[in-house]
């Protein structure tokens, strides 16, 4: 079914703080409109505001045809106890509501209530259009293509990382949605399923909006960009694909710069200028008074019109000072909010950092090795690998938080690791943002680490809450914000990119290059991969590691 979704006026907010207004928004079939912007502008609101999960503080939403289905997939797919992968594909396709319409209506048909006939035929189509007719079937063929080697009937919270990431993207390859609200499809995904989800995005007739940190993936798929501003409270709408719209938004904010710029200078004149004519008016006056007493009438008149003529050449520019302020005014435009990111160097570790020798690893049927590798001081690897490959393991083994199995591991001497792991995992519990912190950096004091998270975009408002209740993003900066903290001389980032928003990736990128310490690098963020400098290059495929020339 074509639909189009048409937002008009919408405006929303958090408490007193507006995070957009005045929004209009086609989703036409056909669309891949790539949604923008720092992280707390309101991307992921707009999403459930257009999935109609939330309600607008004003404006309308409205789908045409209004029966067409409209498919919400969340940042991070919830895995609920008990629910199986095959329950879970069959609600984040729509079928499960779907199902659950339809046998409603099929207790009312049978019941003889009235209407019913067309409730069934309505939720019959609706059903199938979701594809729930061979749901199971294709199911089972998506699973099987995904390498997702695990019965369907497995519970979700069984799952690994990485088969929680093929599960997410198996449900989005089976989804038959009218239109698709996509909130960061691209996270924990390889660079197999960032090809499948790319050509699967390209081939929608479905009008789509999805939010990414992928600059590769926005690159390749969006055909227009939507920007929420928030340091301009704005909302931008720029035709063309992402790497067009970054070129006209730089030339925009280059021209609003330089459009203010001249107002100001041309302010300022004025401004000088009105100060200079009172000042001699003044003087004008003053000299007037001193020589009051002169009899030459001649000389009085002449002082007196020169002091009339100063008079009217002050407020003629006080006049074209208003007028200036009155037609040409323009607003200062408003710096962003930017992250200034340094990683805190710790004394250096010894020369050979970590050691793995014919290294075994085993995690129930999976078996990583054997592995002989040596990591040195400064070096710069980067480690790649389809999801499940084994490079998490990897990690664990050359930090010696799992033991080898078989074979030797050990970590060098004098080496303080600081880490940015998939799950955020330091800040996931209840305690405050300000105590989870506070206790990885014991020695700096509360209004130090305040300080140094505010720097990081989270602020008062941030600091006493629990720290699971961050989003993505904040938790995410939370974790660079530690490395700021306290001193690392091997650093271990995995998927950091995955929440952060684009301004701060490359802030990230900028402080990589910088660092002088050893770096481990798991990324599938390909615009990362070629913008970080890396002097080894590690690939592992099912649990064999390989060395490649960077």
């Amino acid at each position: 079914m074509n639909a189009t979704l048409v937002a008009k006026d919408l405006a929303a907010g958090h408490g007193d703080r507006s995070l957009f207004e005045g929004l209009d928004l086609v989703v036409a079939p056909g669309d891949v409109i790539g949604l923008v912007g720092a992280n707390g502008a309101g991307k992921s609101t707009l999403l459930r505001l257009l999935a109609g999960l939330d309600t607008p503080e004003s404006g309308r939403i409205s789908l045409s045809p209004p029966t067409a289905t409209v498919g919400h997939l969340p940042q991070e797919p919830d895995r609920r106890p008990g629910e199986t992968i095959r329950a879970f594909l069959s609600r984040r396709t729509g079928v499960t509501a779907a199902q659950r319409a339809m046998d409603e209506a099929t207790e009312r048909l049978v019941e003889g209530a009235p209407g019913a006939d067309d409730a069934y035929a309505t939720s019959l189509e609706r059903w199938l259009a979701l594809g729930g007719a061979d749901l199971d079937e294709r199911a089972e063929e998506v699973a099987a293509a995904l390498g997702l080697a695990v019965g369907l009937d497995q519970p979700m919270t069984s799952l690994s990382g990485g088969q929680a990431a093929r599960a997410g993207l198996a449900s989005l390859l089976l989804s038959r949605y009218d239109v698709f609200l996509l909130d960061e499809p691209t996270n924990d995904l390889d660079l197999a399923g960032l090809d499948r989800l790319e050509a699967f995005v390209r081939g929608l007739r479905a009008g789509t909006v999805l939010v990414s940190h992928d600059r590769e993936f926005l690159s390749r798929t969006v055909t227009k960009v939507l920007e929420l501003d928030l340091a301009q409270g704005r909302v931008n709408l720029y035709g063309g694909g992402y790497d067009a719209y970054l070129e006209e938004r730089e030339v925009a904010r280059r021209h609003a710069r330089e459009e203010y710029d001249e107002y100001a200078d041309k302010r300022a004149a004025l401004q000088d200028r009105a100060q200079m004519q009172r000042t001699w008016m003044d003087k004008g006056v003053k000299n007037a008074r001193r020589k009051a007493s002169d009899n030459d009438k001649i000389g009085r008149k002449f002082r007196s019109e020169a002091s009339e003529k100063q008079a009217a050449k002050a407020r003629q520019t006080q006049r074209m000072l208003e007028r200036l302020d009155r037609d040409e005014s323009v607003e200062e435009p408003r710096k962003e909010w930017q992250l200034r990111m340094e990683i805190a160097a710790a004394p250096r570790s010894g020369a050979v950092v970590a050691t793995l020798r014919e290294a075994v690893v085993r995690r129930g049927g999976f078996t990583l090795g054997p592995v002989t590798f040596q990591l040195d001081w400064a070096d710069r690897v980067a480690i790649t690998g389809a999801n499940g490959a084994g490079k998490s393991t990897l990690l664990a083994a050359l930090l010696g938080r799992v033991p080898a199995d078989e074979g030797h591991a050990a970590l060098g001497s004098g080496v303080v690791v600081g880490e940015v792991d998939q799950a955020r995992a330091l800040f996931h519990g209840p305690e405050s943002l300000l105590d989870a912190f506070g206790a990885a950096v014991p020695d700096t004091e509360p209004a130090e680490v305040r300080t140094l998270l505010a720097k990081f975009g989270l602020k008062a408002a941030h600091v006493l809450r629990p720290a699971a209740t961050l989003s993505p993003g904040e938790r995410t900066r939370a974790a660079l914000a530690l490395l700021q903290g306290r001193g690392v001389n091997l650093l271990v980032l995995d998927e950091p990119t995955n929440h952060l928003d684009l301004p701060a990736i490359e802030q990230l990128e900028s402080a990589l290059d910088s660092y002088t310490g050893t770096l481990l690098l798991v990324t599938h963020d390909r615009r990362m991969l070629d913008a970080v400098r890396v002097t080894r290059r590690l690939e592992v495929a099912e649990g064999k590691v390989t060395e490649r020339s960077p």
